[in-house]
């Protein structure tokens, strides 16, 4: 299969990698000219054929305009900051799902030293979105957007319509499958939060911005799993 990559934009028939994607395609793949990959600029798909291979940049020729569909449903994850490997792997996995969005979350049981690190982090994440993005051959990488505290995350998505869920782990909470059962939506938004769980006053600002709080039952779910899961029902439930 096709290797896929991200260009910024095409140029009439061609186009280029520069930086570290193409140090990667050039150095470690050893790309050579004549070989064919995919490009994608996050609108269109085009088979492209490898022209040059230079220190800094690989340039292409444009082939074939191939099929590309964006996806229907717009999923916004909202994760806690946990820890490291096990954050940065819910960010793989979420981006193989098709989340559209991902906002990390200072929330308030998370380790502080985390948050103060996750500071430091940001272009690590965004390097994994993009190459979970190439591998699962995603039409764009997800938006990453900068960490905020759950509160202000939950009135900014639960304002913009769609379905909002918050995973808790509340003996009376219903099963996501019940708050899904019927309904259809283009925007969904998903709040996944810290080992420790939330705090009744996140509950309430979840609450308030419309968030309906759901179980993925009996059984105690790490972050990962738990976003792995939900994502998958919600992309099966809303049609994706």
């Amino acid at each position: 299969m096709r290797r896929r990559f991200f260009v910024d934009a095409f140029y009439g028939a061609t186009a280029s990698l520069d930086g570290e994607a193409a140090h990667h395609l050039g150095r470690v793949l050893r790309a050579e000219p004549g070989q064919m990959v995919e490009l994608s600029d996050g609108k269109a798909v085009w088979l492209a054929r490898v022209e040059r291979v230079g220190r800094d940049a690989v340039e292409f020729a444009l082939v074939e305009q191939l099929p590309a569909q964006a996806t229907r449903l717009h999923l916004t994850l909202l994760l806690a900051i946990v820890k490291f490997d096990r954050f940065e792997w819910a960010l793989e996995k979420a981006t193989e799902l098709g989340a559209g969005e991902i906002v990390p979350l200072a929330a308030a049981r998370s380790e502080k030293g985390l948050i103060v690190a996750a500071r430091k982090r940001s272009q690590r994440w965004e390097r994994i979105l993009l190459e979970s993005a190439q591998q699962s051959r995603r039409l764009a990488p997800p938006v990453l957007c900068p960490a905020v505290r759950p509160a202000d995350a939950f009135r900014s998505v639960g304002n913009g319509g769609g379905i909002s869920a918050l995973l808790s782990e509340r003996a009376d909470a219903p099963a996501l499958r019940t708050v899904l059962v019927g309904k259809s939506a283009t925007a969904a938004a998903l709040a996944v939060g810290p080992e420790g769980g939330w705090t009744d006053e996140e509950l309430s600002a979840a609450r308030a911005a419309g968030f309906l709080e759901a179980s993925l039952g009996q059984n105690i779910l790490r972050t990962e799993t738990a976003v792995a899961a939900a994502l998958a029902i919600l992309n099966y439930a809303l049609g994706e």
